[in-house]
């Protein structure tokens, strides 16, 4: 029996790369697939990792519809035996809607792959109706984890440095880099005083990122460069706002 699958998980928890596997996993036993995703870290038409992995995919937009892209490829005699669904919060409703279709109705296998909620910890439209309708759900065992080493549960975006909750759902920023741990060695050779974004006299575009928190700190609006702030200004641990700065895994 075919199935519709959302795995889920925070940034940084390895969605992109079991995407990858599976898809690998699939293939070496002679089924055939599409891959899909979109607004890939490396840009259209790819599904990448940030362990470097990165393959083609069908880029999905607005005007997508899974039922015709199946069935298209069907009549040309391709088999067509799983998707793999990549960023598959950024799709809509009725698209995962026509994923559930092409399950029930055209026995293939649909594994989607995506975040759950957004910076502001809202369901993502796409997340919402696969959670509606997924014949089961996975949240990946691979633990993000917050500045302080504690599991991060929630996605955070930053402007400047400075954690927001207010904006556009789907805003492009920067993932590639996150802070050491406020209080650890890396932080302390990072921690100047100089300012983190310099203000020109010509206008500076604000810089836009994302990095995962612990719920104590996502609630606190505490971001890694925050914590260091506060490290680098006083040698005694930081307030109660603040976790303990040393690191803390569970």
């Amino acid at each position: 029996m075919a199935e519709l699958v959302f795995f889920s998980g925070t940034m940084d928890c390895g969605k992109s790369t079991l995407a990858l596997q599976m898809d690998y996993n699939h293939s070496a036993r002679g089924r055939g697939g599409i891959l899909f995703s979109r607004n890939d870290r490396a840009g259209d038409s790819m599904i990448s990792s940030r362990l470097g992995l990165r393959t083609p995919a069908v880029e999905v937009t607005d005007t997508t519809d899974f039922w015709n892209e199946v069935s298209g490829r069907r009549r040309t005699g391709l088999p067509v035996d799983y998707l793999i669904c990549d960023e598959a919060q950024f799709y809509s409703a009725d698209q995962v809607e026509q994923l559930a279709r092409v399950v029930d109705e055209l026995c293939v296998d649909v594994f989607a792959f995506g975040i759950t909620s957004d910076f502001r910890t809202r369901l993502f439209p796409g997340s919402q109706r696969l959670i509606e309708l997924a014949d089961r759900m996975e949240v990946l065992q691979v633990r993000a984890l917050c500045w302080c080493g504690r599991r991060a549960t929630h996605n955070a975006r930053t402007v400047d440095g400075v954690m927001v909750v207010e904006g556009d759902q789907v805003v492009v920023g920067d993932v590639g880099k996150h802070a050491p741990a406020a209080g650890s060695p890396a932080a302390a050779d990072t921690v100047t005083e100089e300012p983190l974004f310099a203000v020109d006299a010509v206008e500076t575009v604000p810089v836009v990122g994302y990095e995962t928190l612990c719920r104590r700190h996502y609630m606190r609006r505490v971001t890694a460069h925050q914590a260091e702030s506060i490290s680098a200004a006083d040698d005694s641990p930081a307030d109660l706002d603040v976790c303990a700065v040393h690191p803390r895994i569970p």
